[in-house]
């Protein structure tokens, strides 16, 4: 799956990538400016890689943004293709890149492993490259926030629905339900057409229980969601967008088929914004392909930054 062109075109490298070196990890941290590889940074199950972008001019106890990759993609190519760290040289929060491990660079979300809570996939790698984020920069945990485009808005879904206490809010760019991946046969990384075809379609109340069976023991407060999807969408269904919407509807607590309002032509013609609640939202782009471009503004928006 690869981003449109259009959110990536025209985009310059903000700048170089480089490792700091392993032997001084635990000492010092990496450098402000740049996207920076960290390679020590806790509990790797996975072997996903971290990248971090820290601002030059970083907020007091700033706020976090995961923003995570589509398939083919790296954590270079989201940093250059994408707003977050231009928009963080601006607000002073920081952004963690993380770069799958697999042939291809999608995101394993199809395994019990990172469907779990405290599993060994890379749910579980990415939630630990926040801890080490909160630790060596005092970042605030009631701000961590994630976003990613087609497999890394899938990966989003996983990660709200099996850390809702890391994350305060989702924004999800052409993604499916978090579940709708997983493979009968615990493959780890698999593919499955059923559900990119738009056709693992079920209630609302099933959407739910699989988001609370990646944490069967958790009772508390869940990230706010902002889902994007467009109607042209042939790698990943367009139903996968109402699917989706049930399954957070259904969390919440809402009703998937009567949002609170329908905005036309909300935040740009063609694109219907459907508020369901104040923790869900729905922006469906009318004739737009995969993915939905990346709204830097709007997103800054929805997490209160």
């Amino acid at each position: 799956m690869k981003l449109l062109t259009s959110i990536v075109a025209g985009l310059a490298s903000i700048g170089a990538v480089s490792a700091w070196p392993v032997e001084d990890e635990a000492l010092v941290q990496p450098r402000q400016g740049g996207l920076q590889q960290v390679s020590n940074f806790g509990d790797n199950p996975s072997n996903t890689k971290m990248y971090i972008y820290v601002p030059t001019q970083l907020a007091e106890n700033p706020a976090i943004i995961v923003a995570i990759h589509y398939c083919t993609g790296s954590a270079n190519s989201y940093y250059s293709g994408s707003p977050y760290a231009q928009l963080a040289n601006t607000k002073g929060f920081i952004v963690i890149y993380p770069e799958s491990p697999y042939s291809g660079t999608c995101w394993d979300v199809s395994s019990r492993e990172a469907l779990t809570h405290d599993g060994t996939g890379d749910s579980n790698s990415i939630v630990n490259m926040v801890s080490y984020a909160i630790e060596q920069y005092g970042a605030d945990p009631a701000k961590v926030f994630v976003t990613g485009s087609s497999s890394g808005a899938m990966m989003t879904n996983v990660l709200a629905a099996a850390y809702p206490e890391v994350f305060a809010a989702g924004i999800v760019y052409s993604g499916v339900p978090a579940g709708c991946f997983m493979s009968s046969s615990g493959g780890v990384n698999a593919w499955n057409s059923t559900c990119a075809q738009g056709q693992s379609q079920t209630t609302a109340e099933h959407w739910a229980q699989v988001v609370k069976d990646m944490y069967p023991d958790y009772d508390g407060a869940r990230p706010r969601m902002q889902i994007y999807h467009g109607s042209a969408d042939t790698t990943l269904a367009a139903p996968n967008y109402q699917e989706t919407i049930k399954q957070w509807a259904g969390v919440f607590g809402y009703d998937p088929e009567n949002p609170e309002s329908a905005e036309q032509n909300t935040p740009q013609s063609g694109y219907t914004t459907s508020t369901y609640g104040d923790h869900l939202v729905g922006i469906y782009a009318n004739g737009v392909g995969h993915t939905v471009p990346i709204r830097g503004d709007d997103d800054m928006l929805f997490f209160g930054l």
